[in-house]
């Protein structure tokens, strides 16, 4: 797991996404919701081992990448491969609902058992 700004997310997300999904949690530390949901993205992508890669973005520190990718709400997340968005979902998803979600997009054979 990384932290990106405005000035890292062009290395940290779209290079690195053409080589592995990423999924980047948009969140803020005052939200409830984003502190259940971080610890279990954190798992997963260790679980995943390189198959994908998680990158967190502080919405109270970088309001104009959230803005960019139309969050209005937290905690919100957004798959990029190959240097776009694939896919997204907004909420505190459950576990099992969050390796569904990565199952769809992760592509490594060890990474299926995800879903």
């Amino acid at each position: 797991m990384v932290n990106a700004n405005s000035d890292t997310f062009q290395t940290e997300v779209i290079q690195k996404s053409s080589s592995a999904p990423v999924l980047v949690d948009f969140w803020a530390p005052w939200c409830g919701p984003c502190r259940m949901l971080g610890p279990i993205l954190e798992k997963l992508e260790q679980e995943a081992a390189g198959a994908w890669h998680l990158v967190k973005v502080n919405t109270d520190e970088e309001p104009g990448l959230a803005g960019q990718f139309n969050v209005s709400g937290i905690p919100h997340c957004v798959l990029f491969s190959n240097g776009q968005p694939v896919d997204q979902f907004t909420g505190a998803l459950p576990e099992h609902m969050l390796r569904e979600f990565l199952g769809k997009h992760v592509l490594d054979d060890s990474a299926r058992e995800l879903a």
